[in-house]
C-alpha cells in the first residue's frame, strides 16, 4: 500500500530516555498528525502479561512474535498516513514510507537522570533498566531485522538533546517538518 501524495509520515527513533517520545507527540499536536507509539505499544503487552518491561524484553528474545506486530502495527500506521511514529527501529523498518527520518540522542548518564526523574525511581535503577533494555533490542533486532542500531544512515536528521533543550529541539524538527510539507504541496 503506498500513502497519499499530500500525506506525511514522520519516524522519530533514538535510545530510552533521549527525548523521541517527547519530540515525537510535540510534532504529532503541533502539525495536526496522528500520534503511534511503539514503546506504549510495548509496554501495554507487558501489562497484559503482568510483566515488566525487562522481563517482555527477555520474553522477546525468545518470542519474536511480539516485535513483529508491534512493527507490523507501525507499519499500518505508516501506511495511513498524516502520523508521526516513535519507535526505536522506526528508521529501518519504515525508511520506503517516512518523508522525514529523525534519530534523537544524548549520553547514558543525560537519559539516566531523565528515565529516574519521569519514572521516579533510582539513578542506579535507570540505568541498569536502560543497559538491559539496549542490549535485548540490539540483539533482537539484529537477529529479527539484521539491523544494526548503531547505524545512523537512514535517518535524516540526528539530534543530541545533551545540549539542546525541549523547546530548540521541537523549534529545529518543526523547521524540517515545515519544509517537507511545504515541497508535498508543490508537487
Amino acid at each position: 500500500m503506498r500513502i497519499s501524495r499530500n500525506s506525511v509520515v514522520i519516524v522519530v527513533s533514538g535510545p530510552p530516555g533521549s527525548g523521541k517520545s517527547t519530540l515525537a507527540r510535540s510534532i504529532a499536536q503541533r502539525f495536526g498528525l496522528k500520534y503511534h507509539s511503539t514503546g506504549a505499544l510495548f509496554r501495554r503487552i507487558a501489562s497484559e502479561r503482568n510483566v515488566d518491561v525487562a522481563t517482555l524484553d527477555e520474553i522477546a528474545k525468545r518470542d519474536p512474535s511480539i516485535d513483529l506486530e508491534i512493527d507490523r502495527i507501525a507499519r499500518e500506521e505508516a501506511e495511513k498516513g498524516d502520523v508521526v511514529i516513535d519507535a526505536h527501529i522506526g528508521g529501518w523498518l519504515l525508511k520506503d514510507l517516512s518523508d522525514l527520518s529523525i534519530y534523537v540522542t544524548a549520553s547514558l548518564e543525560t537519559r539516566a537522570k531523565r528515565i529516574s526523574e519521569r519514572d521516579k525511581k533510582s539513578l542506579e535503577e535507570a540505568y541498569r533498566e536502560i543497559e538491559s533494555r539496549e542490549k535485548a533490542m540490539k540483539t533482537r533486532f539484529k537477529e529479527l531485522y539484521n539491523i544494526d542500531l548503531s547505524d545512523l544512515s537512514v535517518y535524516d536528521l540526528v539530534i543530541n538533546t545533551e545540549r539542546i533543550d525541549e523547546k530548540t529541539m521541537i523549534k529545529i524538527v518543526s523547521a524540517a517538518v515545515e519544509e517537507i510539507i511545504r515541497q508535498k504541496k508543490q508537487r
